[in-house]
């Protein structure tokens, strides 16, 4: 079977979740609870903390030491202000629900991150990294549910699978309904957000040596394999049907072979079909590039992409700039010390995500995509309301700011408020667990829906509840 093709092994368990999604049904009986207004689903993650007090949520009244040094902006919505930092997003306002009252109680980096990416508590709290047993992440639980869009992928990851120096978090993977309900990742070794090179494709590259024509050999060597039929035992006339295994094995080959050829997702990973203006407007970056990636994704038929934002310099080291504390010496090769203000304004933080989150809203606005697609934008926590020694801002998950655009939510709102200098939640808290809540629901599902567990047992796929008011 390795004969399928180069590229294809490491795609086979990811590609095969669409195939095993017509052989062993949806895994659910529960329908769909109320009609859906999202197609699709990208999910940006700000790894480190956005600081909503520079951001979205600014005190201008507050004292000194707790007002950002930042100005506040007029949006296209009024009454509605973001941060200078901000000003290409302003413009997009009136896409945008600002929740302004996110709030959990964990002001860890590794304990927040699994909390949010997976969408609710991990069973065992001291544990954070995926896990086969763990409860399955947005991705695998749309696909699974609903099953693929069409031909392309379910879920990508771009443009890596996150971590800090650590194996993968919780919530991107298939958990306990197994590796074929795991997302596609590009696999891509950290080497610098800085590049032009933009995104790398190691998982859908044919490797040095084969060309097209060797690729389609393979592929057809592989057929010949797979119309070989297991005599029955005790006769030489009686045959056995592939086992259930070898079947799924079977189509997974076939399916990778598709995306490293001629699938509609294989060519939307080629960004050198955009215009020049188009990949400039984006930003000549990683991140840039990895939004401008996700919409052709999207455009492409993929149900899921989950989009994470964290800064390697041309070493591979890796700084979380959102997480603005301030630092006081070298680090990952930016010389010198950073203040927290510092951070915020490094190119490869605000002004890159005020560039690409811009492009990403007008772009899937202009071609008629906002509609069916959910865009999240999540960190882990947010900022405190005191300025630090360092100009910076600490840790702070009792009170914060998410944002929602497209897939049916209601634009230029704010839901939920912080009191008057942003350390509390004044009305309408919304925990992590109803963020990931108000996604599902945006598809059609509601929180007692049920994937099994391979004990037969049934499994809810939130412990949330929605904020429906926000549709």
């Amino acid at each position: 079977m390795m004969a399928a093709g180069a590229g294809a092994p490491l795609l086979a368990n990811t590609v095969l979740a669409a195939r095993e999604s017509t052989l062993t049904g949806n895994g659910t009986d529960a329908p769909l609870s109320h009609p859906p207004t999202a197609r699709h689903l990208i999910s940006i993650f700000l790894c480190g903390g956005p600081s909503q007090p520079d951001l979205w949520d600014l005190k201008p009244e507050a004292p000194v030491g707790v007002r950002s040094v930042f100005q506040p902006i007029d949006t296209t919505v009024p009454g509605i202000q973001f941060g200078s930092l901000i000003p290409r997003v302003a413009q997009h306002a009136d896409k945008l629900a600002v929740i302004r009252s996110l709030t959990h109680d964990n002001n860890d980096h590794n304990f927040a991150i699994a909390r949010v990416l997976l969408g609710q508590l991990p069973e065992r709290v001291t544990e954070v990294h995926a896990a086969r047993d763990d409860h399955p992440g947005i991705g695998a639980i749309l696909h699974r549910v609903l099953g693929p869009v069409g031909d392309s992928p379910a879920w990508v990851v771009l443009p890596r699978p996150f971590t800090t120096y650590s194996p993968p978090y919780k919530g991107q993977s298939g958990g306990f309904l197994g590796p074929a309900w795991d997302p596609i990742t590009l696999r891509k070794e950290a080497k610098g957000s800085l590049t032009d090179a933009a995104v790398e494709l190691d998982a859908i590259r044919l490797p040095e040596g084969v060309d097209s024509r060797r690729l389609q050999a393979r592929s057809a060597l592989a057929r010949e394999f797979e119309t070989l039929q297991v005599p029955s035992p005790g006769t030489d006339r009686g045959q056995l049907p592939a086992p259930l295994s070898l079947q799924r094995m079977e189509a997974a080959y076939s399916e990778a072979f598709d995306l490293v050829t001629t699938s509609a997702a294989r060519r939307a990973f080629d960004l050198d079909r955009e215009p020049d203006r188009v990949r400039d407007r984006y930003g000549r970056n990683e991140y840039g590039q990895s939004f401008l990636l996700a919409r052709r994704l999207i455009e492409a038929g993929v149900r899921t992409v989950n989009l994470f934002w964290t800064f390697f310099d041309t070493k591979g080291c890796q700084f979380n700039l959102w997480d603005n504390h301030g630092v006081a010496s070298d680090v990952c090769g930016i010389d010198g010390q950073l203040t927290g203000v510092q951070q915020l304004t490094h190119e490869y933080c605000t002004p890159s995500f005020d560039r690409s989150f811009s492009a990403l809203l007008e772009d899937l606005a202009d071609r008629g995509l906002l509609d069916e697609t959910l865009v999240s934008v999540a960190g882990e926590f947010g900022r405190t309301p005191q300025i630090n020694q360092w100009n910076g801002r600490d840790h702070w998950a009792h009170c914060y700011t998410q944002l929602l655009a497209g897939g049916g939510v209601r634009g230029g709102q704010v839901y939920g408020a912080s009191d008057r200098q942003g350390a509390w939640v004044k009305d309408n808290p919304v925990t992590p667990d109803d963020f990931a809540a108000t996604i599902l629901h945006a598809f059609g599902l509601a929180p007692e829906t049920a994937v099994l567990h391979p004990t037969g047992r049934p499994v809810r796929i939130t412990t949330g509840q929605p904020v429906t008011a926000l549709f």
